[in-house]
């Protein structure tokens, strides 16, 4: 499979001592008094052949010799809220699209008729390129797009922004408008917003609304949404780690291994939110489902028909609150891998097995998007998050120019760290993230 926007460019199957990840372990182990909980499952998840009651992790549980099966297509269709819409439940994002018309249409063949792009994509060139794609099977898709819309951003701007939308996209509506990446409830209560939807779905212009979200205070702004009932749909941030059925199951399976092991749960307020929006009639998409998405790591306890995406994906649509997903494809490879897990069914212990693997050699590194337990620990006011979200496109997605992108239009980028001891922020994440030393990486890397 080629290097693309979901996997790293070089990840090999190593622990730090060069011993390899699969080496059994011994049964008994046990936590001891000095280590902590992430320690014991980044630890013993990572030396472990079989973790607990029916938790395996090698590549040997796989079952050999899979079934031929045919092109992969979608294989369920839901309902996307109240907004009249029907959806796939894996959808095609467009995050990294710059020229490759023909990916749109094979994908399109296979039955993913929702696309979702915004007019800041790859430039601007992602609307133009699905525009061009789609045209004349306008009649086929549902379309998604999204405009960053700041509190004193006029009625007039944003109707402009939308047409300029439209006419990339060769179309005189859009299904689904969001306020793009929404950390501030200001955004959603500026009466010049809320003036601009009003005055484009009278026009006919937008048929739903809603907001997309991944920062610290996305808890905060969905339920401002929801309780002003300014939205019909919502884009979020949302991983199986983040769900209570993962943590649960891996408890579950751990139990003869450390009797209180749990979780630690970022975000846990945000399955309840989700679940609110959905008994409200508010289509739920879930993004970053693949949790920094470092696949190449996952290759060697793979099989072909059962891999770490699929797993994940298997995960977030078997939660009764999330009507599908949206992820970023950039290869036929890709897509067909994706829809494998299209209307597959519930995650079963094999899927548990790989998501758990992926949590043991993701411990430490990597942020998990929307947490927001950072907020308001720099002194220098660097946002840590989104530094952190612009190094995971950049070292795990391998999207360099796009990371650049991003962290240029940062207000305040990282340079604050390159000369701080790292105490302030040091506490901060409850996952253990080493702040300062990354951040300063990742600005010497972007800057």
């Amino acid at each position: 499979m080629s290097q693309t926007e979901d996997q790293p460019a070089n990840q090999d199957a190593k622990k730090a001592d060069g011993s390899d990840l699969r080496s059994p372990v011994d049964a008994t182990t046990r936590i001891d008094s000095g280590t902590t909980r992430r320690e014991f499952l980044r630890q013993t998840l990572r030396g472990s052949g079989a973790v607990g009651a029916g938790l395996t992790l090698g590549a040997s549980t796989w079952p050999a010799g899979a079934a031929e099966k045919g092109t992969p297509r979608v294989g369920r269709r839901v309902p996307f809220g109240r907004t009249g819409l029907e959806i796939p439940d894996i959808s095609f994002g467009s995050f990294a699209l710059e020229d490759d018309e023909d990916l749109v249409r094979y994908a399109l063949d296979r039955g993913i008729t929702h696309f979702d792009t915004a007019e800041s994509y790859a430039d601007g060139r992602s609307e133009v390129v699905l525009g061009r794609a789609l045209e004349g099977r306008r009649h086929e898709v549902t379309l998604t797009t999204k405009y960053w819309a700041r509190p004193e951003d006029t009625t007039e701007r944003q109707m402009k922004k939308l047409d300029q939308s439209l006419k990339n996209l060769k179309t005189d509506y859009i299904d689904v408008y969001l306020n793009h990446a929404v950390n501030d409830v200001d955004r959603l209560s500026s009466e010049h917003w809320q003036r601009f939807v009003q005055d484009a779905k009278k026009a006919g212009k937008i048929r739903a609304i809603g907001m997309s979200g991944h920062s610290g205070r996305l808890a905060e702004c969905l339920v401002y949404a929801l309780d002003e009932k300014l939205v019909d749909a919502i884009l979020v941030a949302y991983n199986f780690s983040q769900q209570p059925s993962f943590g649960q199951k891996v408890k579950r399976r751990l139990r003869d291994l450390a009797s209180g092991f749990d979780i630690i749960a970022t975000h846990p307020e945000l399955p309840k939110i989700l679940a609110r929006a959905h008994e409200e009639g508010v289509g739920v998409m879930a993004m970053k489902t693949l949790r920094g998405a470092r696949k190449n790591d996952m290759r060697p306890y793979e099989m072909p028909d059962r891999t770490f995406a699929q797993a994940a994906f298997r995960f977030v649509l078997a939660d009764p609150s999330v009507d599908g997903l949206v992820v970023s494809m950039k290869s036929r490879e890709m897509i067909d891998e994706y829809l494998e897990a299209s209307g597959s069914g519930p995650p079963d212990d094999e899927d548990l097995a790989l998501l758990t693997r992926y949590e043991s050699l993701v411990a430490g590194s990597t942020c998990q998007v929307g947490c927001g337990a950072c907020l308001g620990s720099c002194p220098s006011d660097v946002p840590i998050a989104d530094v952190m979200r612009i190094r995971m496109y950049e070292r795990d997605y391998a999207l360099p120019e796009i990371a650049a992108r991003e962290y240029a239009a940062l207000p305040v980028d990282a340079a604050a760290c390159l000369e701080c001891s790292g105490a302030p922020c040091a506490q901060a994440c409850p996952n253990g993230l080493a702040i300062a030393p990354l951040n300063r990486e990742t600005h010497r890397r972007l800057a």
